[in-house]
C-alpha cells in the first residue's frame, strides 16, 4: 500500500510595513512645536518612521566659524558644499547626538520608540567627491570629505514597524571607507527609495515651492526639474533634485512644506510632486 504525503505549505510571510520618510531641516527643527510632534506621533502609530535630519543651524550655533563664508566651498561647476574635514565630521556627530536626545524625548512622551542610526554605519554609500574648488578666485585641489550617494543598503533598518522611528544622521562611507558628509535631502530620497517608502516628506522653513512668487500646490516631476534647472536657487534646488531622485527610485510622491505631516500628506498645504504619467 502506497502512502501519499501532503506537501507542506509555506507559512504566509508577514508583509514588511511601508515606512514614511521625513526629512527634518536643521534650520527648522527648533521651530516645530508640540502640535507638530503630536501629529507625527499619530502618523507613526500606523506607519514606521524614518527621520533624516539636517544640522545646519545647530552646527552654526556650536561654532560661529561654521556660519562664515569660509565654511562653504564652490566647485568648478558652481555647486556649493560645506568644507568638511575630520573635525567637522566630529562636530556633526556632536550636534547630532544632542538633537537625537531632543527628538527621542519628544517621541517617547508620545508613545513612539526610537533609535539613532548613522548613515555611515552601513546604510549609505558614497562615491568619489569633487576635488577642485574655488578659493580666493583660484581653483585649488582640496581634500573635502563630501561625496555623492551611490547606494543605500536598507539592512540596518531592521526594526521597521508601526510605533517605532529611526533617526538617521546622513553621513556615509566612500569607496575607501572614509566617513564623509552628504546632502541630507538627497540622502533622505535615496533612503526612501531603498526602504520602499511610498512617501517622502521634506519639512522645511517655507510653506510652498514658489514659482514667479506664486505658491505651487502640485507639480509634476518633469516641470519641477525644469524649474530646478532654470529658476530654483540654493536649498530649494537641492530639494527639487532630491524629489526627482526619490520619484525615479520608486517613491510615489514627495511633499514639501512647513506644516503638519498629515496636512502635507493629505494635500491640505505644501507642494506635492509626483511622476509624469
Amino acid at each position: 500500500m502506497s502512502t501519499h504525503t501532503t506537501p507542506a505549505h509555506p507559512a504566509p510571510q508577514t508583509p514588511v510595513p511601508v515606512p514614511t520618510v521625513v526629512k527634518l531641516g536643521g534650520s527648522c527643527l527648533d521651530d516645530l512645536d508640540g502640535t507638530w510632534w503630536d501629529d507625527l506621533a499619530r502618523h507613526g502609530r500606523a506607519h514606521p518612521l524614518i527621520l533624516v535630519h539636517g544640522w545646519s543651524r545647530p552646527l552654526r550655533e556650536l561654532n560661529p566659524l561654521y556660519a562664515g563664508p569660509q565654511a562653504i566651498l564652490r566647485d568648478r561647476y558652481g555647486n556649493q558644499s560645506r568644507w568638511t574635514t575630520p573635525e567637522v565630521i566630529a562636530d556633526i556627530k556632536t550636534v547630532s547626538a544632542t538633537m537625537a536626545e531632543d527628538v527621542f524625548t519628544r517621541l517617547r512622551e508620545r508613545g513612539i520608540t526610537a533609535e539613532r542610526l548613522l548613515g555611515s554605519d552601513g546604510l549609505v554609500q558614497a562615491g568619489p567627491g569633487e576635488r577642485w574648488w574655488w578659493r580666493d578666485k583660484q581653483l585649488v585641489e582640496l581634500d573635502n570629505l563630501v561625496g555623492p550617494i551611490t547606494g543605500v543598503d536598507p539592512a540596518p533598518l531592521k526594526n521597521l514597524q508601526a510605533g517605532h522611528a529611526y533617526l538617521v544622521t546622513p553621513l556615509a562611507r566612500n569607496e575607501v571607507g572614509q566617513e564623509i558628509n552628504t546632502d541630507a535631502d538627497r540622502a533622505a530620497a535615496a533612503i526612501a527609495a531603498a526602504a520602499g517608502a511610498t512617501d517622502l516628506v521634506l519639512v522645511t522653513d517655507v510653506a510652498h515651492l514658489l514659482i514667479d512668487g506664486a505658491p505651487v500646490t502640485a507639480i509634476s516631476d518633469r516641470d519641477a526639474a525644469a524649474f530646478r534647472d532654470k529658476g530654483a536657487t540654493g536649498g530649494m534646488r537641492k530639494k527639487l533634485r532630491a524629489a526627482g531622485e526619490a520619484l525615479d527610485g520608486g517613491v510615489e510622491r514627495v511633499v514639501l512644506g512647513s506644516a503638519l505631516v498629515s496636512d502635507l500628506l493629505d494635500g491640505r498645504t505644501g507642494t506635492r510632486i509626483t511622476r509624469t504619467h
